[in-house]
């Protein structure tokens, strides 16, 4: 190979990978659209946990209002506002939920299969409120989502 060929071949190498690494820095993972405004979600994973503990809270309160207690299962709740039979699988996508009530309090969580700033732990009991945590499970101490 001559030399002019040689520095040929070597430039055009140096200039494809740095299109390609310009190209690479620029890309960027999809960003979340959020559902409505002021939706606190950073992800459609974190969307669809909100969106079933708001689910199960409304149709607790619903069943406490009727029968003066909450429910102790999340069977109970089954035809209680808009809360489904399918509902009552823990599994929900990316999440796990673990419900554990009583006839006068409940603590409803959300635990996602790999956490992270986009994959929050949330907590909400009988008050209504949600908690979020990023790094740990959520608790009744974690910051309150918006």
């Amino acid at each position: 190979m001559t030399s002019n060929a040689r520095k040929l071949s070597t430039s055009l190498l140096i200039t494809f990978v740095a299109v390609l690494f310009c190209s690479a820095a620029t890309a960027q993972a999809p960003t979340y659209t959020p559902k409505f405004p002021g939706d606190p979600a950073r992800s459609d994973s974190e969307a669809g946990a909100l969106a079933y503990m708001r689910v199960v809270l409304r149709a607790q309160h619903r069943f406490e209002k009727q029968y003066d207690h909450f429910a102790t299962s999340l069977a109970e709740l089954v035809h209680s506002g808009s809360f489904t039979k399918r509902m009552v699988d823990p599994h929900r996508g990316d999440y796990t939920a673990s419900f554990k009530g009583k006839k006068d309090s409940f603590v409803l969580t959300m635990t996602p299969a790999h956490q992270d700033a986009t994959h929050r732990s949330f907590y909400a009991e009988d008050d209504g409120k949600i908690h979020a945590d990023e790094e740990k499970a959520a608790d009744g101490n974690s910051p309150v989502v918006k």
